[in-house]
């Protein structure tokens, strides 16, 4: 009975030891992640602001494959936004430019130079559009005139 009863004290004192190991090992891993890079909205606004330019550039030069990649990334920096700053209000607005991109990715597909240009226009405004939402109205986009990207060509080789 002595045996049993030293036998169940170790034992407790084995998973007490093996619980606070562990917790300090969780405590190690949220300190970790509490300081992982998280992009932060204004960055990645000014990502889609660059994607929106070179995006205008391949349309009108009917460079359809590389406005079909800039589309993409669009999309993509839109998911990154929704994982990594769901909590800001403006990120809960974002799926206003999604017809526009839908309209994009048509005008694109079918080498419509026209409705790329409409599609675009429309895609601009509902960005605008989502300023004015978020009190932002004083950062207006616009359709791109000059070619900030002068490093790359839009073009088709």
């Amino acid at each position: 009975m002595i045996l049993v009863l030293l036998f169940g004290l170790f034992a407790c004192n084995t998973k007490n030891a093996d619980t606070n190991a562990m917790q300090k090992q969780i405590d190690s891993l949220k300190n970790e992640l509490s300081q992982v890079y998280k992009p932060g909205f204004g960055f990645l606004m000014t990502n889609i602001q660059a994607h929106h330019a070179k995006l205008w550039f391949a349309g009108v030069n009917k460079n359809w494959k590389l406005a079909q990649f800039e589309i993409k990334e669009l999309k993509e920096i839109s998911d990154e936004i929704q994982k990594y700053q769901k909590q800001r209000e403006e990120t809960k607005l974002m799926d206003m430019i999604e017809p526009a991109l839908t309209d994009l990715s048509r005008a694109v597909e079918n080498k419509n130079l026209t409705g790329f240009k409409k599609s675009f226009t429309d895609l601009t405004i509902a960005c605008n559009d989502c300023h004015k939402l978020t009190d932002f109205e004083y950062n207006i986009v616009k359709v791109p005139q000059n070619l900030e990207f002068s490093n790359q060509e839009f073009k088709v080789p």
